[in-house]
């Protein structure tokens, strides 16, 4: 079952800070490569908010048949140094299953594993 995840996170004023050059040059070696690296399995698109809400700056969407892999490219993120220098902060995750109300019923109408009903 295809997973949609919306990652919301803001880009801290240490970020805004750097030039464009060395946000770039960060994005880069450490984020691009991330992405790139779980591409066949994580689709993702980003998006800006920061002049729509205060919430957060900015959000992306992700789509994954592999929560597995989706797990390990946010680990990733959590070790480069967008994260753990302070210049992101991930404020919230919503996640949903595509169709997943269908595919239940679809996987009820065929009686099949009965177990994992109850």
């Amino acid at each position: 079952m295809k997973t949609t995840i919306i990652l919301t996170y803001t880009f801290t004023p240490a970020w805004l800070a750097l030039s464009r050059e060395e946000r770039n040059a960060m994005a880069g070696a450490h984020i691009h490569p991330v992405f790139a690296k779980y591409a066949d399995r994580v689709s993702a698109r980003f998006f800006d908010a920061e002049a729509f809400t205060t919430d957060f700056s900015d959000f992306a969407m992700l789509e994954t048949d592999d929560l597995k892999a989706y797990y390990f490219l946010v680990e990733e993120l959590r070790d480069s140094p967008l994260i753990s220098q302070g210049y992101l902060v991930m404020n919230n995750i919503f996640m949903g299953v595509e169709a997943g109300f269908q595919a239940f019923e679809a996987h009820i109408a065929t009686g099949e594993d009965e177990a994992t009903h109850g």
